[in-house]
Formats: C-alpha cells, sequence, structure tokens
C-alpha cells in the first residue's frame, strides 16, 4: 500500500490510532448470501464512507449482490453509524454470516484494514475527491456516488489516481445500467432516428447561494469533520445540510440533504441530475471522456435556455423534454429520421415500431449488463475489467456540469477544449472555484496541478 503523504495525513492530524488493526474482521471459510454459498476467493469485502440517506440505499443495492461482505461503516454522525451497525448486522444473521460491522468517525483509520477490498463513497460532493483517492492510494477499488466530484481539478485528479494505483472505480450513474436508458443509447448509436443533431435535456436549476440559518450543532455530529476541506466561513450547521434520523427508530425524518443546491456545497440540480442525465446524452451521441466545447448560459443575448455546443456541430440545450410536464426530468433526441424521449421507466419513439425491435435485441446488444449497477462493480473488481460507468466517464460529465455552472455564474460563453482538458483564452475562467478549489488546512489535493 501506497503511504500517504504527511501533508494530508489523518494520522499526523489525529496522532497515532490502533482502531484500524482493532476492527479486523476474520471471514470464515465459506459463507451463503441470498441462498447462494460463496468461497473466500469469490467474495469481495466492503467498507462504506457516508452513512445517510444515499448510503443506505447503497448498502441495500450491495446486499442483493452474491459475493458481497459488509465489514465496517464510516460516518461524522454516531447516529447514522449505529444505524448503519444494526442493518448490516442483521443482514450478516439472516444469511449465515458473522455478526459484526465496526464503525468508524474517520475514514483514514478504516482504509488501515487489509481485509478491506473495496470502499462504497457516499459523502458529500466537496469529500468525494479525498475519500477516492485515499482509498486508491491504500489499495480499495471504489464505488463512488455521483457526482464524481465537487470541482474540474478533483475530478481530474481522481483519473490519476484511479489509473496510477491500477484500482477499478464505478461512478453511481446507474442510469447506465437501465433497461430504458440503455435501450435509448443503443438505438441513437445504432442510427435508428438517423443522425441526432439536437438533444433536450431537462435537470432542473443551478445552485443559488448559501441561506440557511445557523443552529446549533447536535453532539452526535462532528459538523468540523463534515466540513473538511470546505474553506467558506459562511458554511454553518443547519439540520437540513446533514438530516437526522430519529432515535431510537432509527428512520429518516426529512428529505434529501439540500447542501447540493447551494453554490458553497454542490452544484445545484446541474451537477445533481445533471450527471445522470447529460450523462447518458454524451452515450448516446459518442462523446463519452470528451465533451462540449461552448457553454452558453440561459439568457445571454436573448437566448432562451442554456446551450452546450460540441465541435461535430451536435447542440444539447437544457429544456424540457416534455411537452406536457415541463418539469420532468429526461432526455428528447432529435434525429433527422425520428425521435426518443427518455427517463427513468420511460421511452417513447416517433416510430414505436424501432422501439419494439429494438427491446427485443437489447438482451444481445453491445450495451446491456446483464446484472445491476453494483453487480456489475462487484464484477469489475474480481475480473480486474472495466465497469460501465469508469472513473473517466464520471469525469467528462462532471467537466461538462462544473463548466455550465460557471458559465450561468459569469453570465457568459464560456469556451472549453476537451481534448487538452484547458479553457480557451479565459483567464478568469481558469481561477472559478469550481475549477480548482483552496482546501481548508490541513487538507490537500493528491495528484491535483494548478
Amino acid at each position: 500500500m501506497k503511504k500517504q503523504s504527511k501533508k494530508v495525513s489523518r494520522r499526523e492530524f489525529l496522532g497515532m490510532s490502533a482502531l484500524g488493526l482493532a476492527g479486523l474482521t476474520i471471514l470464515p471459510s465459506w459463507t451463503t448470501v441470498n441462498g447462494i454459498r460463496i468461497a473466500p476467493s469469490d467474495r469481495v469485502v466492503l467498507g462504506f464512507i457516508g452513512l445517510g440517506r444515499q448510503g443506505i440505499s447503497d448498502f441495500q443495492s450491495f446486499a442483493q449482490c452474491p459475493g458481497v461482505q459488509i465489514v465496517a461503516g464510516c460516518d461524522v454522525d454516531s447516529i447514522k453509524r449505529d444505524r448503519f451497525r444494526q442493518l448490516v448486522t442483521s443482514w450478516q444473521k439472516n444469511n449465515q454470516m458473522p455478526e459484526r460491522c465496526d464503525q468508524y468517525e474517520f475514514y483514514e483509520e478504516m482504509l488501515e484494514r487489509k481485509d478491506i477490498d473495496a470502499i462504497s463513497v457516499a459523502t458529500p460532493d466537496h469529500w468525494h475527491a479525498l475519500n477516492v483517492i485515499h482509498s486508491c492510494d491504500a489499495g480499495k477499488d471504489v464505488y463512488c456516488q455521483k457526482p464524481l466530484s465537487y470541482t474540474i481539478s478533483e475530478s481530474l485528479a481522481m483519473v490519476k489516481a484511479v489509473r496510477n494505483n491500477k484500482r477499478i472505480l464505478q461512478v453511481g450513474s446507474q442510469q447506465r445500467s437501465d433497461r430504458e436508458f440503455q435501450t435509448a443509447i443503443s438505438m441513437v448509436r445504432n442510427g435508428s432516428i438517423g443522425y441526432v443533431g439536437k438533444i433536450h435535456v431537462r435537470i432542473g436549476e443551478p445552485p443559488a447561494p448559501f441561506n440557511l440559518p445557523e443552529e446549533p450543532v447536535p453532539a452526535n455530529l462532528n459538523f468540523n469533520q463534515w466540513l473538511g476541506p470546505l474553506n467558506n466561513p459562511s458554511v454553518h450547521y443547519n439540520h437540513k445540510m446533514c438530516p437526522p434520523i430519529s432515535y431510537p427508530e432509527l428512520k429518516e425524518t426529512g428529505g434529501w440533504a439540500v447542501w447540493r443546491y447551494y453554490r458553497e456545497t454542490g452544484n445545484g440540480f446541474t451537477g445533481d441530475w445533471g450527471a445522470h442525465h447529460f450523462d447518458i446524452a454524451q452515450a448516446a451521441i459518442g462523446m463519452d471522456g470528451l465533451g462540449p466545447v461552448e457553454f452558453i448560459p440561459a439568457g445571454y443575448e436573448g437566448i432562451a435556455h442554456a446551450t452546450l455546443k460540441y465541435a461535430n456541430g451536435q447542440v444539447m440545450t437544457e429544456q424540457p423534454f416534455l411537452e406536457n410536464n415541463p418539469d420532468a426530468k429526461g432526455i428528447h433526441f432529435i434525429g433527422d429520421k425520428g425521435w426518443i424521449k427518455v427517463a427513468r421507466g420511460y421511452i417513447e419513439c416517433s416510430d414505436p415500431s424501432l422501439l419494439k425491435k429494438s427491446e427485443q435485441k437489447i438482451d444481445e446488444g453491445e450495451y446491456e449488463m446483464s446484472s445491476p449497477h453494483m453487480q456489475n462493480f462487484i464484477n469489475s473488481v474480481k475480473s480486474r475489467k472495466e465497469p460501465i460507468a469508469p472513473v473517466e466517464v464520471g469525469c467528462s460529465t462532471n467537466i461538462l456540469c462544473c463548466i455550465l455552472n460557471i458559465a450561468y455564474e459569469f453570465g457568459r460563453p464560456v469556451k472549453w477544449d476537451p481534448v487538452t482538458l484547458k479553457f480557451v483564452d479565459d483567464k478568469k475562467a481558469e481561477t472559478h472555484r469550481l475549477y480548482w478549489y483552496k482546501y481548508r488546512n490541513p487538507y490537500v489535493l493528491l495528484y491535483g496541478n494548478k
């Protein structure tokens, strides 16, 4: 395992700890998952960072995958750690596994464990880069929720960390493993609707300035650790940022955490839903790993909708994809021989017969995955083959979302070279926080080049 830089080592910050070794779990020679007997050589041992609503959802999905053992969870909220432990040990008991799930407040301690093969990351976006990079440096594969990171430079650093350490990373863009979206991707790429020159994508609004009132921090939450690398003093605790759960029931009491909707802590719907729908649009038109060259915000010189232009002439706009439901989130591919509309649980085509033919063939199609998104990751960890949403895909999609938000804030077009990964004659954009973000001490972005 590579040694972490002393600049960012939490060991230096916290003092030496033996918790990582003390939490070592010895696995039995055989275990049973969902009625399937699993040999030690076929198991993937997981630890989780981030145990809120999304982290629990990811645990429930991974728990359906044969060959998975879950041994540890980390969160800055002690009540959420306890909930995770109870859920995991109950699952272990039901599947005749050893009933043990160790808890950590600081993820670096969990990464010291030699028995953990892979890490699931479901922390707020500003933590993704450090969680992933440190996991890769510790020799772990990673399943990381979308969007890949808070900034462009973080995403680029994550690509380097994954590739330099020869790790597997799956981005939590689960729509790539969804039948409707796979069908749409296949149809567009196969030319079923001809040349697609226009794409309408509805995702929602960019982030707003942080304006939540400050509230006392509850005793169960280490809010300073939640902040981590965030260096903006205007960000303070509000329960909507870290939604509490009831105790002792350990149930969700509120909605999704709202940090994602503020500039200081997230990228709004642009990053939250753009990481899903822009991702699918780029996959369909063959732009994975690349992206637009010009980003024009809505309102600039009378333009009604945010417009993204590709070097080959294709144009993608952020606007309604359904005429009768303008707020619905989804994608409308417009070709010179027809159109396709797709969203979660929904797909429609100008020629229904084309859709029927495509659905009949999808099981053998290039883009079909026979297993769900988490299972695809587990399969990749075992085989060392790339997953359906590798780190470069998450990087290019996140860059798109970040630059669109930069254009929104500037109120003018921004040009980008997706080959050189640089802004085109735009010094102001190079200084924007969404390109390069200065971390709060003692945090340092490894693999990052300003």
